[in-house]
């Protein structure tokens, strides 16, 4: 009978042990992982992508008008400029990494004018920019310093980007140093404001403060979602003090790179051009709900557009097979083409089908 219990409880007694160590070897540190990742932390994401951010100080030299009463006879023999005086303006800004070999893109309106540009890194080092290139068309610039062992961001994926999503803002907030905050996604694509010709931007609640644009918008990741570029604040519109509340528009990530890979190669932006003017028709779709039609209102003389047997008065249903319904979303289509590609155009023309392909040009002062 002995033998019979010892023989049952020893099998039992050693499964028990078995499970004991494989709670403690595989199971418990698990869950220790997923307790600390529920704390909503995100240094792990920040500290991914605070290398790659780096702080922006600029210095313009601009000329002032001394004060007139100091303008006498016996002044002006002790000073040579007549009444003009100059004084040195600066400025704040941020600026992200994008390639390990020194090339940053920031804000076209962070380094607009500047005379001298110093950039400092998170890690304390710092290193006069030149300015590679800019393009006010989207409101973004690229540096470059010279200094070794940089870290570039990686770049999200913004066709995955969805309102509701986590994000971080790093930047220079009046010059405090990188400062991190957060927000969610609250809109894509905003357009409208006319601040720049390209605009798509990403619309966040993360607070962003006068040095922080050119910043870095990141996912929870620590990858590249934007660049911060502006604050749209209630009262700004009348000239009021913005305390940096509001909306803040970031500039996509994958077109920022775009920007960059351009300059870089070649000096300049390179954009598709079609050579046609749209307007928006109200029209009522086959649901019954609203739709809109594009509808030709003038087409540049040899242009691509004109070339292809696109009329006055044709309405453009699709491109390349895409359905379009939304005349600034398909200029930046147009845009975002390279020069010679074959684009094909859907019309309605008074009531027919014409498809028609068009060779996709370039403005000789796109850039």
């Amino acid at each position: 009978m002995k033998q019979d219990l010892i023989a049952f409880i020893w099998p039992a007694l050693v499964g028990v042990l078995g499970a004991a160590l494989i709670l403690d070897r595989w199971v418990l540190p698990d869950a220790e992982g997923l307790s600390a990742s529920s704390t909503g932390s995100f240094r792990e994401a920040v500290a991914l992508a605070t290398p790659s951010v780096v702080n922006i100080y600029t210095a313009k030299l601009v000329e002032t008008r001394t004060d007139p009463r100091l303008n006498s006879p016996m002044q002006r023999r002790f000073r040579s400029n007549r009444g003009r005086g100059q004084r040195i303006e600066r400025s704040l800004g941020s600026g992200v990494i994008l390639r390990s070999d020194g090339h940053i893109v920031t804000n076209n309106h962070v380094i607009e004018g500047a005379d001298a540009i110093q950039v400092l890194l998170a890690d304390g080092r710092s290193a006069s920019a030149s300015v590679v290139g800019t393009d006010p068309e989207t409101d973004l610039a690229i540096l470059h310093i010279d200094l070794p062992d940089l870290t570039p961001i990686e770049l999200a994926d913004t066709d995955n980007i969805a309102v509701g999503d986590v994000v971080l803002a790093i930047g220079n907030p009046y010059g405090f140093g990188h400062s991190v905050s957060q927000g969610i996604v609250s809109g894509v694509g905003r357009f409208g404001l006319q601040l720049s010709t390209y605009e798509g931007y990403i619309q966040t609640d993360a607070t962003v403060h006068l040095g922080s644009s050119g910043g870095a918008l990141i996912d929870s990741q620590g990858k590249l979602v934007g660049i911060n570029t502006l604050i749209y604040t209630a009262g700004a519109e009348r000239g009021d003090e913005t305390p940096g509340i509001g909306i803040n528009l970031a500039t996509p990530s994958d077109l920022a790179a775009s920007v960059l890979s351009d300059i870089v190669s070649y000096g300049r932006v390179i954009r598709g051009w079609l050579g046609v003017s749209v307007e928006v028709l109200l029209s009522e779709g086959q649901s019954g709900n609203p739709a809109q039609q594009l509808i030709v209102t003038d087409l540049a003389p040899g242009g691509p557009a004109e070339r292809a047997g696109i009329r006055l008065n044709d309405i453009i249903v699709a491109m390349d097979g895409e359905a379009v319904v939304d005349g600034r979303a398909a200029m930046i289509q147009i845009a975002r083409l390279r020069p010679g590609h074959l684009l094909r155009v859907n019309l309605d023309r008074d009531g027919l089908p014409v498809e028609l392909e068009a060779v996709v040009g370039t403005r000789a002062n796109s850039g």
